[in-house]
């Protein structure tokens, strides 16, 4: 894989910026032709530095107000265990994040919900139904102080 140059972090950091910028708009930004910048794009998604585009939402216009953190703590950590909470988060439209993590507990998941009603059907369906999950421990966000996807380039 080829090291970035400046001309590929400026183009990294613009479509973090803005993903729906034309060729054209993004040439215009990092100084390149157009031509050669298209070139950029398609190598840096080739090589695996940009993965994807979406678009950012508001989850409080969508009903989506509560954010939570849970810590899940499993009582086996067997392979079937592991396989079926995995398949079991990736099935939830709820769960924004999930991380398998070292320390005091097995997971941690970052869930958006309505509110605290719906947030107590999700645990019970989602996870304490599940084979093999001990106790889990939930984090209400009472604000969001900082809520970034971007890595610094």
């Amino acid at each position: 894989m080829k090291e970035l140059d400046r001309l590929d972090r400026k183009i990294l950091r613009a479509l973090q910026q803005e993903g729906r910028l034309t060729n054209i708009e993004l040439a215009e930004k990092v100084n390149l032709s157009p031509t050669a910048t298209a070139e950029r794009v398609k190598r840096l998604t080739r090589d695996g530095y940009i993965t994807g585009y979406m678009a950012v939402l508001s989850p409080e216009r969508l009903g989506r107000n509560l954010l939570v953190f849970v810590q899940i703590k499993l009582d086996r950590t067997t392979p079937d265990v592991f396989d079926t909470f995995a398949e079991a988060v990736r099935q939830s439209d709820h769960v924004m994040e999930c991380h398998m993590v070292a320390g005091g507990f097995d997971y941690l998941v970052k869930a958006r919900v309505a509110g605290m009603e719906a947030y107590r059907a999700f645990l019970s369906d989602t996870f304490l139904s599940l084979p093999g999950v001990r106790e889990t421990h939930t984090y209400a966000v009472m604000e969001e102080v900082k809520s970034t996807g971007w890595l610094p380039v």
